[in-house]
């Protein structure tokens, strides 16, 4: 076929810019949360929450939030108050994992933890405000959403974190440390509890505040599933594979403290094996949003392929 002025070619999807992206969305998330989180008095308390709120991090699951909210038909501003409550919350559970009761870890992304630099009575404290906190932000600052979907996240988040989902999956990481023979159901009862559930509600409770059907938030409910196991996985392996400088943690803190892991299960192939099948059904359950389903798609690799 010879092609004339007059006719157009078909045009190429443009590649999606995942780091433009993330970029992108993360100064929009600190910049609210530096709003949400000023310095006042007791300053040492504020400067503690700060201190860690601050210390890097990818803002994986406030960006989450706001993206599922965009998906389903929503605003930015409608899901900032639950992202960075997301952000909030997750801040508080590195404060408390590392501590001498839990994990005992004197790095976390690279500079001190909290309570090496604070003490460990302020650092529990700060830990403790960030979380409730993070519900009284949601209530407060959330605009232009009907109460009953603001009420629903506020539920669904406060499960997640609860002993049905973080704590109590923390309380049996604890108790299986230098056991032998414990199970894989084990392991993904751990796994999706203190890892996943808050990445699942991260996922959720952007497309309920822009009032996503049911079967939208099912859908969006299992790719976050999977993607947390997945996530977890990969967690595991550079705990074993990466360095202390790449991780910004102590390495090989697992296997130090004797902890059941997947690769410990699976050996480290098969494990990267079962993360790249974990990603590619949580891909599948995108399908029916097409384009609008870039930035989620283009995560889910991401998180098979970082190396910290």
């Amino acid at each position: 076929m010879v092609v004339t002025d007059d006719m157009q070619l078909p045009q190429q999807a443009s590649p999606f810019d995942l780091k433009a992206y993330l970029r992108e969305r993360q100064a929009q998330v600190e910049a609210a949360l530096d709003r949400a989180v000023p310095l006042t008095y007791p300053e040492t308390l504020y400067e503690s929450m700060r201190y860690s709120l601050f210390a890097g991090g990818k803002r994986l699951r406030p960006i989450l939030c706001l993206a599922t909210c965009e998906l389903a038909g929503g605003t930015i501003a409608m899901a900032m108050p639950t992202a960075c409550a997301l952000e909030m919350i997750h801040t508080m559970s590195l404060i408390h994992d590392d501590l001498p009761a839990m994990d005992n870890d004197d790095y976390r992304r690279g500079k001190l933890t909290n309570h090496k630099v604070f003490g460990e009575d302020i650092a529990i404290l700060s830990g403790d405000a960030l979380l409730t906190y993070a519900f009284e932000h949601i209530g407060l600052q959330t605009r232009d959403v009907p109460a009953d979907r603001v009420l629903k996240v506020i539920v669904r988040l406060a499960n997640a974190v609860g002993a049905a989902g973080l704590v109590g999956g923390q309380v049996v990481d604890l108790e299986s440390e230098g056991k032998a023979n414990l199970s894989l159901e084990t392991l993904n009862f751990i796994h999706t509890h203190k890892t996943g559930a808050l990445l699942e509600v991260s996922v959720v409770s952007g497309a309920i505040l822009a009032g996503a059907s049911e079967a939208d938030v099912q859908r969006l409910s299992h790719y976050a599933q999977n993607i947390g196991l997945a996530f977890q996985i990969i967690d595991d392996i550079l705990d074993i594979t990466a360095t202390q400088e790449e991780l910004g943690k102590t390495a090989g803190k697992d296997l130090q403290a004797q902890k059941l892991t997947y690769p410990s299960l699976w050996g480290i192939d098969e494990s990267r094996r079962q993360a790249r099948q974990l990603i590619e059904s949580a891909k599948a359950e995108l399908a029916p949003f097409g384009e609008q389903a870039k930035p989620l798609l283009a995560i889910a690799d991401f998180i098979t392929a970082r190396s910290h």
